[in-house]
């Protein structure tokens, strides 16, 4: 779990015991700024989502810093403001990018696969997304559309 304020991710057992923690302030490699989410794929890699520095970081599930992708920006693979992340059952990683106002999609490697959305109100436009979140079975992708009030979905592309 990512804790904004305190610039780390903090681990928990399954009955909220506290395990450990790792990460500092800070925009070098293994360090964050007001990271907003992680995620777990299948070989046990953490992803977090490191908002203050416009990137993803990935790490060992205990802590070691394996790699980054991603810059302030607007093209592919750019961010602004990376808030919420997702797993598919191939291990693609989505990225809400929200004052982009789009979902990016990558692979667990960090290379660019595709993105969706444009800021606006109506149907699949987007306004600050946060939150996303991939059905595993049927690739559906649920989208936090917090300036719009509402949750989008987007059917499997």
């Amino acid at each position: 779990m990512t804790d904004r304020d305190l610039a780390n991710v903090q681990v928990f057992s399954d009955d909220g015991e506290f395990i450990m923690k790792w990460g500092t302030e800070g925009e070098g490699d293994g360090q964050l700024s007001d990271p907003e989410s992680s995620i777990v794929d299948s070989q046990g890699n953490v992803y977090i989502a490191d908002y203050g520095n416009d990137r993803i970081q990935k790490f060992t599930n205990d802590g070691n810093f394996i790699m980054k992708w991603g810059s302030e920006g607007t093209a592919d693979g750019q961010f602004q403001g990376p808030s919420g992340l997702s797993i598919d059952a191939n291990d693609n990683i989505y990225v809400t990018d929200k004052n982009n106002n789009r979902i990016q999609i990558f692979t667990s490697e960090g290379q660019f696969i595709t993105k969706f959305g444009e800021p606006g109100s109506g149907d699949g436009q987007l306004s600050g997304p946060e939150g996303v979140g991939v059905d595993k079975e049927s690739g559906a992708v649920y989208v936090a559309d917090t300036g719009n009030n509402r949750i989008q979905l987007f059917e499997h592309q």
